[in-house]
Protein backbone atom coordinates (compact mmCIF):
# COMPACT_ATOMS: atom_id res chain seq x y z
CA UNK A 1 0.00 0.00 0.00
CA UNK A 2 1.51 3.60 -1.17
CA UNK A 3 0.95 6.20 1.95
CA UNK A 4 2.58 9.67 2.58
CA UNK A 5 4.02 9.56 6.40
CA UNK A 6 3.77 12.56 8.47
CA UNK A 7 5.18 11.48 11.87
CA UNK A 8 6.13 13.50 14.68
CA UNK A 9 8.43 11.56 17.30
CA UNK A 10 9.23 12.13 20.83
CA UNK A 11 11.68 10.89 23.44
CA UNK A 12 9.09 10.64 27.14
CA UNK A 13 9.56 10.90 30.41
CA UNK A 14 9.38 7.00 31.09
CA UNK A 15 8.06 7.39 34.87
CA UNK A 16 5.31 9.21 34.04
CA UNK A 17 4.15 7.06 30.97
CA UNK A 18 4.80 4.05 32.94
CA UNK A 19 2.05 5.96 35.44
CA UNK A 20 -0.22 6.12 33.07
CA UNK A 21 0.25 3.20 30.97
CA UNK A 22 -1.90 1.16 33.53
CA UNK A 23 -4.96 3.41 32.64
CA UNK A 24 -4.93 3.23 29.02
CA UNK A 25 -6.21 -0.23 26.67
CA UNK A 26 -3.68 -0.58 24.58
CA UNK A 27 -1.96 -3.26 22.30
CA UNK A 28 1.75 -4.72 22.91
CA UNK A 29 3.46 -6.25 20.14
CA UNK A 30 6.78 -7.41 19.78
CA UNK A 31 8.40 -5.89 17.01
CA UNK A 32 11.99 -7.44 15.20
CA UNK A 33 12.55 -5.68 12.26
CA UNK A 34 15.73 -4.97 10.00
CA UNK A 35 17.14 -3.14 6.90
CA UNK A 36 18.15 -4.55 3.75
CA UNK A 37 19.11 -1.38 2.18
CA UNK A 38 19.83 1.92 3.08
CA UNK A 39 20.76 4.60 0.51
CA UNK A 40 20.36 8.19 0.03
CA UNK A 41 17.25 7.73 -1.56
CA UNK A 42 15.65 5.54 0.81
CA UNK A 43 15.69 2.36 2.98
CA UNK A 44 14.16 -0.83 2.48
CA UNK A 45 13.39 -2.54 5.53
CA UNK A 46 11.54 -6.10 6.94
CA UNK A 47 9.75 -5.92 10.30
CA UNK A 48 8.00 -9.04 11.95
CA UNK A 49 5.30 -7.28 14.21
CA UNK A 50 3.46 -9.96 16.24
CA UNK A 51 3.03 -12.79 13.84
CA UNK A 52 3.07 -10.67 10.76
CA UNK A 53 5.40 -9.45 8.17
CA UNK A 54 5.54 -6.28 6.16
CA UNK A 55 7.85 -5.36 3.91
CA UNK A 56 7.90 -0.88 3.57
CA UNK A 57 10.19 0.90 1.25
CA UNK A 58 10.78 4.44 2.56
CA UNK A 59 12.23 7.77 0.71
CA UNK A 60 13.98 10.35 2.62
CA UNK A 61 12.32 12.74 5.31
CA UNK A 62 11.93 15.88 3.80
CA UNK A 63 10.65 18.06 7.09
CA UNK A 64 8.76 15.14 8.71
CA UNK A 65 7.02 13.62 5.73
CA UNK A 66 8.10 11.18 3.67
CA UNK A 67 6.83 8.31 1.16
CA UNK A 68 6.22 4.54 2.10
CA UNK A 69 4.85 1.75 0.29
CA UNK A 70 4.43 -1.31 2.74
CA UNK A 71 3.08 -4.72 1.75
CA UNK A 72 2.64 -8.03 3.75
CA UNK A 73 4.05 -10.87 3.19
CA UNK A 74 4.11 -14.16 4.49
CA UNK A 75 5.69 -15.69 7.65
CA UNK A 76 8.53 -18.00 5.32
CA UNK A 77 9.18 -14.76 2.77
CA UNK A 78 9.53 -12.60 6.27
CA UNK A 79 11.81 -14.80 8.19
CA UNK A 80 14.20 -15.31 5.01
CA UNK A 81 14.42 -11.52 4.81
CA UNK A 82 15.06 -11.05 8.09
CA UNK A 83 17.63 -14.02 8.64
CA UNK A 84 19.18 -13.79 5.41
CA UNK A 85 19.13 -10.11 3.96
CA UNK A 86 19.82 -8.27 7.34
CA UNK A 87 22.76 -7.76 9.21
CA UNK A 88 21.58 -6.81 13.11
CA UNK A 89 17.77 -5.64 14.21
CA UNK A 90 16.26 -4.03 16.64
CA UNK A 91 13.62 -5.20 18.98
CA UNK A 92 11.31 -3.30 20.63
CA UNK A 93 7.88 -3.58 22.34
CA UNK A 94 5.23 -1.64 20.81
CA UNK A 95 1.87 -0.05 22.95
CA UNK A 96 -0.29 1.25 20.45
CA UNK A 97 -3.41 3.72 21.80
CA UNK A 98 -6.05 5.56 21.29
CA UNK A 99 -5.73 9.30 23.35
CA UNK A 100 -7.88 11.99 23.37
CA UNK A 101 -9.87 12.88 20.69
CA UNK A 102 -9.02 9.09 19.10
CA UNK A 103 -5.54 10.22 18.26
CA UNK A 104 -3.47 6.85 18.05
CA UNK A 105 0.17 6.88 19.61
CA UNK A 106 3.03 4.05 19.32
CA UNK A 107 5.26 3.62 22.47
CA UNK A 108 8.64 1.87 21.03
CA UNK A 109 10.13 0.24 24.13
CA UNK A 110 13.92 -0.55 22.42
CA UNK A 111 15.21 -3.87 23.61
CA UNK A 112 18.52 -5.13 23.26
CA UNK A 113 21.77 -2.54 22.93
CA UNK A 114 18.73 -0.02 22.44
CA UNK A 115 17.60 -0.70 26.23
CA UNK A 116 16.66 2.23 27.85
CA UNK A 117 15.15 4.65 24.47
CA UNK A 118 11.64 5.08 24.73
CA UNK A 119 9.80 6.90 21.40
CA UNK A 120 6.38 7.92 21.39
CA UNK A 121 5.15 8.46 18.09
CA UNK A 122 1.99 9.60 16.59
CA UNK A 123 1.14 10.41 12.50
CA UNK A 124 -0.79 12.63 11.26
CA UNK A 125 -2.40 14.18 8.30
CA UNK A 126 -0.83 16.95 7.76
CA UNK A 127 2.66 18.88 9.27
CA UNK A 128 0.59 21.68 10.57
CA UNK A 129 -1.90 19.54 12.59
CA UNK A 130 -1.94 20.58 16.29
CA UNK A 131 -2.52 17.18 18.86
CA UNK A 132 -2.89 16.89 22.35
CA UNK A 133 0.55 16.52 23.76
CA UNK A 134 0.44 14.13 27.01
CA UNK A 135 2.57 14.91 30.23
CA UNK A 136 4.60 11.94 29.29
CA UNK A 137 6.13 13.70 26.19
CA UNK A 138 9.49 15.30 26.55
CA UNK A 139 12.09 16.11 23.57
CA UNK A 140 10.77 16.26 19.71
CA UNK A 141 13.26 14.39 17.70
CA UNK A 142 11.38 14.17 14.84
CA UNK A 143 13.81 15.93 13.26
CA UNK A 144 16.78 14.39 14.41
CA UNK A 145 18.10 11.32 12.24
CA UNK A 146 19.83 9.81 14.93
CA UNK A 147 16.48 8.82 16.37
CA UNK A 148 15.33 6.94 13.04
CA UNK A 149 15.37 3.39 13.20
CA UNK A 150 17.82 2.74 10.10
CA UNK A 151 20.38 4.82 12.33
CA UNK A 152 19.62 2.91 15.52
CA UNK A 153 20.42 0.19 14.07
CA UNK A 154 23.82 1.39 12.43
CA UNK A 155 24.90 2.25 15.86
CA UNK A 156 24.24 -1.21 16.76
CA UNK A 157 26.42 -2.59 13.70
CA UNK A 158 28.97 -0.50 14.50
CA UNK A 159 29.05 -1.61 18.24
CA UNK A 160 29.30 -5.59 17.01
Amino acid sequence: MENTEIERKFLIDKDTFEKELTSLNFEKIQIKQGYMFDTNKGVVRIRQAGTKHFLTIKSPVKGITRREVEMEVSKEQGEILLNEFCDAFIEKERYVFSYVDGEIWEVDVFKGKLSGLIIAEIELDSEEREFYKPEWLDKEVSSDKKYFNNNLLKRIIEEL
